[in-house]
């Protein structure tokens, strides 16, 4: 801010540049669109490699052709992705969840809803720990601990409670979009309720001075399920002579590793887990089974009988009075109805893939294509969903969808995001004849914001022993894409004997040339086979680049750098929204415009040798009138040379007469 001088002597006043720097955004985000085993519905997920695919969606999956697709992105190079899972329609879809109840009597009421935040099996492997080691104060606090069996994903929600006037509601906590459960939403299903039963068998205090080791303690332990593998399983805690634990957790350590080596060689997969109890001054025991070999054992009650010849049991506070045993975990869908939980809903896939409808989606209720508006950034869209193969024949299109309805409303979605899409053959367009029907009048979806590719490609199927199956391109050529632009630059064609495709066994319809030369003038870009280099991506033309289009977005390089100088430039002059409209302003745009599109010329974005010929910036009283002004409008215009692809390479050969010496 400005000094105001009262004392002889120097005065520093920061004066703020004019000097903006605009940065260049992203080139190939890749956002997916379609059906996965599981994971999220109609929520944009951002993804860095397949591994963080399969911890969120399950990895591959048969019926998931957009698995199949972010796995060839990233096996062709591909760096970002964001995936959107449309789930599986029709009335046999259900979302798992399991009930709560706050009591094990009779007289118990239900306390809590727990519900799978999307339709799918995938709910049926979520379990859910409650516990009341929380301050005193509140009798309806407890923590919360969910966790996803499969992704091994956990999340906890400490020192919540059912109480409705305050700010650590359950409801408001777990629910929130923001802060809460990425995996399970929950319902209060009575205010007059108490807190959820505390998961696992919990004891009374204890005295640790009354453990003694004269002799060889024992107790005996039982898990109702699997029936009778496990009763009454006699357990030596602690041995004569043996040293006797100084606190409660070494006494939990102690118990829990007593039980286990017990436990081992009777059930397999089975193992107990001991941690203080709410008081601290006694233990826990609940059941921990690998859901993969016991998935039935999962919310096993743990029961501890007295042990003889030598008691424990009652020593530890696990037998009498004011023992509480209920399921080890609260298992949605696939739980029991036994102890503290009642009324399991399965979560069920149902039959049914995403349908044109699921697809497109609702804007209102940015589902489908829609979820993306959740996204700051994408730059290329692919839906192999929407050329799906029906179930019983890969050569024909599953009847629940119509590409042409899918692919018109993802590229008006394209356009208004200033993203590209990339459109797939359907399945019955497998010869030259059915890919000039298709490209000249049975693709509806035009614009210059699309390119369409041809042939389909066959690929190895990791869950059919490696054998050959038909896939829709989009997903290896946004990784072909996104490699190009991150060694060459957004300008390259993502074409040529550089753009091999990784992954690829061959195409469904070997090209000729002579084949080739009659789709490229429709603007359908071709996958091809050549000795030496492989298969290749072979043309880089947008759904405006047939000849007769004559359109200035001809080609897919010099459309997708004008979108990412739109883009930046849009996110990079913001700051001049309400500034003062004169030529200071001007100025400054002219400077930070300039910087930007010379630090593009100087990485070869552009034709010409030099800046006057390569791009322009304009923004002056020409552009701006006063009655722009008056409007409170500025006008800059941007204009830059493209480079061109080289197309056709053309070389002319002729024979030299001999020439005598001179």
């Amino acid at each position: 801010m400005p000094v105001t001088p009262t004392y002889p002597g120097v005065y520093i006043e920061e004066v703020e540049s004019s000097v903006r720097p605009i940065n260049s955004v992203a080139t190939s985000i890749t956002a997916f669109v379609g059906y996965t085993a599981r994971g999220l519905e109609n929520r944009a997920t951002q993804l860095f490699g397949f591994g963080d695919f399969e911890r969120s969606f399950g990895g591959l999956a048969s019926d998931s052709v957009l698995s199949y697709a972010v796995q060839q992105f990233f096996l062709n190079g591909g760096g970002t992705a964001i995936v959107v899972r449309v789930p599986k329609a029709g009335p046999d879809a259900a979302a798992a969840s399991i009930t709560l109840e706050d009591a094990l009597t009779g007289t118990a009421k239900k306390a809590l809803v727990v519900t799978a935040l999307s339709k799918g099996a995938w709910g049926n492997d979520v379990v859910v720990d409650v516990d009341h080691g929380v301050p005193a104060g509140d009798p309806k606090a407890f923590n919360l601990t969910v966790r996803d069996l499969t992704s091994g994903v956990v999340e906890r929600f400490p020192n919540v409670t059912l109480d409705t006037a305050k700010s650590n509601n359950v409801v408001a906590v777990v629910n929130d979009v923001g802060r809460g459960s990425q995996t399970v939403k929950v319902a209060a299903s009575d205010a007059a309720t108490g807190r959820p039963v505390q998961s696992g068998t919990s004891g009374t205090d204890i005295t640790l001075t009354s453990i003694a080791n004269d002799k060889d303690y024992s107790l005996k332990v039982s898990l109702d399920v699997p029936t009778g593998t496990v009763s009454n399983l006699p357990v030596t805690v602690i041995a004569i002579g043996e040293p006797k634990p100084a606190s409660v957790l070494g006494l939990c350590q102690l118990v829990e590793r007593k039980i286990n080596l017990a436990l081992a060689p009777v059930l397999p997969g089975a193992a107990v887990r001991c941690v203080p109890s709410a008081s601290g001054h006694g233990i826990r025991l609940y059941a921990d089974v690998d859901h993969t070999v016991t998935p039935g054992a999962v919310d096993a009650v743990v029961t501890v009988a007295a042990g003889t010849p030598e008691d424990i049991a009652a020593t530890l506070g696990l037998t009498g009075a004011g023992v509480t045993r209920n399921v080890a975990r609260y298992r949605l869908g696939s739980g029991r109805a036994a102890a503290g939980q009642i009324d399991p809903v399965p979560g069920a896939d149902g039959t049914q893939l995403p349908r044109t409808t699921d697809l497109i989606g609702s804007q209102a209720a940015r589902t489908g294509i829609f979820a993306l508006d959740a996204v700051d950034l994408f730059n290329l869209l692919c839906i192999p969903d929407a050329v799906r193969s029906a179930p019983a024949d890969a050569g024909k299109l599953d009847a629940g969808i119509d590409p042409n309805s899918v692919y018109d409303a993802a590229l008006a979605y394209c356009t208004a995001r200033r993203a590209f899409l990339l459109v797939d053959p359907p399945p019955a367009v497998n010869r030259v004849e059915a890919a000039v029907d298709w490209i000249s009048g049975g693709l509806t979806a035009k614009g210059p914001n699309a390119a369409a590719y041809f042939p389909r490609l066959r690929m190895p199927d990791p869950l059919d022993d490696f054998q050959s199956r038909l896939f829709a391109p989009s997903g290896v050529i946004a990784g072909v894409l996104a490699r190009t632009d991150g060694s060459r630059g957004v300008w390259k064609a993502p074409a040529g004997t550089e753009a091999t495709l990784a992954g690829v066994r061959e195409p469904q319809y070997r090209l000729t040339d002579a084949e080739n030369g009659v789709l490229n003038p429709l603007g359908l870009n071709c996958i091809r086979t050549f000795p030496v280099h492989g298969i290749v991506s072979w043309g880089a033309r947008t759904r405006v680049g047939a000849d007769v289009d004559a359109s200035q977005w001809k080609y897919v390089p010099i459309r997708r750098l004008a979108l990412m100088i739109e883009e930046s430039v849009f996110r990079g002059t913001k700051w001049a929204v309400f500034e003062p409209n004169d030529e200071r302003l001007w100025s400054q745009l002219r400077l930070n415009l300039t910087s930007f599109m010379h630090g593009l010329f100087r990485q070869g974005a552009f034709q010409g040798t030099n800046p006057r010929t390569a791009y322009l910036v304009k923004c002056d009283a020409e552009t701006t009138t006063q009655d722009d002004i008056d409007r409170g409008r500025v006008n800059v215009v941007v204009g830059f040379a493209p480079l061109k692809p080289a197309e056709f390479v053309v070389i002319r050969i002729q024979q030299l007469a001999g020439q005598g010496q001179a």
